[in-house]
């Protein structure tokens, strides 16, 4: 491996992007393979396995097609389901997962009230239950599951009305009830806004994209592998949808 290697990035589809954007401000002269799986996607409603093996399939085909020195997940519920996996099959590379943004609110909110709103597989796998269990004596947190958020996101409607009537029947019960939301979804800051006008201006969102950019960044050092070029982004899909791509370079840019 090489500085000049690729950083791969991945996710089920469109919400990694947020993650990149990140690891863009961090590292502005490195060079990203951005690969989205929106042909699977969304990954939250399927079986811990069935997302285990899409994303061993796809880490597999990044690192087969380009020089790869590092694997960042930006996608809580692959991470959950497949980043051990994954560091057991390839050692000799440098393996970044991400995780909901739970430690941060804990130490910013302590006895607040957290709400985590994330996927059905990555609320129910063990990695988030001892994540939770390590701050749940500090914090009040409530666990919300989003069904079909995601889906609206990839279609290219975070700001559509409907994303936000959809948000409303999520959110309501909790109106008045957080000091701060842990968005455990790539694809949710893309919904951000809308997240703010149904919760209000007083509660804070928090994610994981930020800590993991650092975390990508520091490993990338310590094993002096850090480029500082002119930057590279190439960015692809595995729908056979030049729309998914051109939406993808109006999220990074946007």
């Amino acid at each position: 491996m090489t500085k000049q290697d690729y950083i791969a990035v991945f996710d089920s589809g469109v919400g990694g992007i947020s993650v990149l954007r990140h690891l863009r401000r961090w590292m502005p002269g490195e060079r990203y393979v951005y690969f989205g799986d929106s042909a699977n996607a969304p990954y939250g409603s399927r079986p811990t396995e069935e997302v285990r093996d899409l994303t061993l399939a796809a880490a597999e085909k990044l690192i087969t097609e380009y020089p790869v020195k590092a694997l960042v997940l930006a996608c809580n519920t692959a991470t959950a389901a497949a980043v051990k996996e994954l560091r057991e099959i390839y050692p000799e590379r440098i393996i970044i997962g991400i995780e909901p943004a739970l430690k941060v609110a804990a130490d910013h909110f302590p006895g607040g009230r957290v709400g985590v709103m994330a996927t059905e597989v990555t609320l129910r796998e063990e990695k988030f239950d001892s994540l939770l269990h390590r701050f749940d004596e500090n914090c009040s947190v409530a666990k919300i599951p989003a069904p079909g958020l995601v889906e609206l996101i990839e279609q290219g409607r975070a700001g559509a009305p409907e994303t936000e009537e959809l948000l409303r029947r999520i959110l309501t019960p909790y109106v008045g009830k957080l000091d701060a939301l842990v968005l455990g979804c790539t694809h949710y800051p893309f919904a951000g806004g809308a997240i703010s006008r149904v919760l209000g201006s007083g509660v804070t969102l928090l994610d994981g994209g930020e800590g993991t950019a650092r975390e990508t960044r520091r490993r990338l050092e310590a094993a002096d592998l850090l480029e500082n070029g002119e930057g590279e982004v190439v960015i692809t899909n595995s729908r056979d949808d030049p729309e998914m791509v051109r939406l993808s370079y109006q999220l990074l840019n946007g």
